[in-house]
């Protein structure tokens, strides 16, 4: 009985905090797009017409919500990457760099191979996956061996990254006919089929993106493995002492992240482009820790933390271009948001009486039945 009872409150628990974490976003994102109109009335002469194009803007043409759908896609990736990492509270950064070297790997299979329509894609991403993996995983292998720091090793990665790719590129798959640094033409059975003949979005990246949400979630938290990463990062010697797998908590978390990275970058470089063109590092790797932060490191609000973003992006986008008002007011609702969402004492005391309230709730249902 008393089992059943404990159960029962941990239950309460957990739905409390579910839906105090809502309220926090809500209220985070309130304040965060209060300050902002508060910023745009203060630098834009047009500053009603300035709202309406940064946060009803993306609703105006099919064309800006495809946009829209075509920035998520990366979003999604590099967010469930870092949040698996994060639910492991490692602090490997780098997604960023994988995402590019996954789209070199994938760009330089569809130059090399000849392979038949559908087929051809499935292998550069296959490929872009399993290197990814291994270098997301080497991170995790230095601090599980020698206890190395995966904060630092994986920043670095970003650059060695970069810098193989580049070379790669300009070394041995350069269009030397071209007038910028650029890779030659990918074969023509390499590119991802776009879901509609207009627009950039193809099938097969939004499946893969939704796939590896639901699969992520399905492992992180369904599994004996997903529990064992969680728990390690909640206090590794009880993982230990538990008979739990460590060494996977630590390596293999890293590793995943660095496939979800590598899948993302193929899938962005076979659906965007018909050359290697990248010539910096995207920036989707630093995006997907805002978007993991949103989430919660959970993958299943990825995809709401990566619309919010994009919607974000393109509203800022209609704002520049029509308003003059730069796309970097962007920046200062990420930031607050960002800063509440860490805060822990913010909103506090409503977690609080949320807390007493169900549990005098609780008790009185007790005594009633009793």
């Amino acid at each position: 009985m008393s089992t059943g009872k404990e159960g029962k409150k941990r239950g309460i628990l957990r739905d409390t905090a579910s839906r105090f974490e809502l309220i926090r976003m809500v209220v985070a994102i309130l304040i965060g797009a209060a300050i902002t109109a508060v910023v745009i009335f203060a630098v834009s002469e047009t500053p009603l017409e300035s709202l309406r194009c940064m946060f009803f803007g993306p609703i105006e043409r099919v064309r800006y919500l495809f946009n829209v759908l075509e920035l998520m896609v990366p979003l999604i990736f590099t967010g469930v990457a870092i949040s698996v990492v994060f639910a492991a509270k490692q602090f490997n950064l780098a997604a960023e760099g994988i995402f590019f070297f996954g789209g070199m790997v994938a760009a330089v299979a569809a130059i090399a191979l000849k392979l038949p329509k559908g087929l051809h894609a499935a292998v550069c991403v296959l490929l872009a996956a399993l290197l990814g993996g291994v270098l997301g995983a080497l991170p995790g292998l230095l601090k599980y061996k020698w206890n190395a720091s995966e904060l630092v090793i994986s920043l670095m990665l970003n650059y060695v990254c970069f810098s193989l790719s580049m070379y790669v590129i300009k070394n041995y798959f350069r269009d030397k006919n071209a007038g910028a640094v650029v890779s030659c033409l990918f074969e023509e059975t390499a590119p991802m089929t776009k879901l509609v003949d207009k627009y950039r979005l193809t099938t097969a990246g939004a499946l893969l993106a939704v796939a590896a949400c639901v699969l992520l979630y399905l492992f992180l938290y369904k599994t004996r493995w997903g529990f064992a990463i969680r728990s390690a990062g909640e206090n590794m010697n009880f993982t230990r002492y538990a008979g739990l797998p460590v060494a996977f908590a630590v390596i293999g978390s890293q590793a995943i992240s660095g496939v979800v990275a590598g899948i993302g970058g193929a899938v962005e470089m076979l659906s965007m482009y018909t050359r290697f063109q990248w010539t910096m590092l995207t920036g989707y790797g630093w995006d997907g820790v805002i978007v993991a932060i949103f989430a919660k490191n959970n993958p299943k609000y990825v995809p709401l933390a990566a619309g919010f973003l994009a919607w974000l992006r393109i509203g800022a986008d209609i704002m520049l271009r029509r308003t003059g008002v730069q796309m970097e007011i962007v920046k200062v609702i990420q930031a607050i948001i960002i800063v509440l969402l860490v805060a822990e004492s913010f909103l506090a005391k409503t977690r609080h009486k949320m807390v007493v309230k169900e549990a005098t709730a609780e008790a009185a249902g007790a005594k009633e039945v009793a």
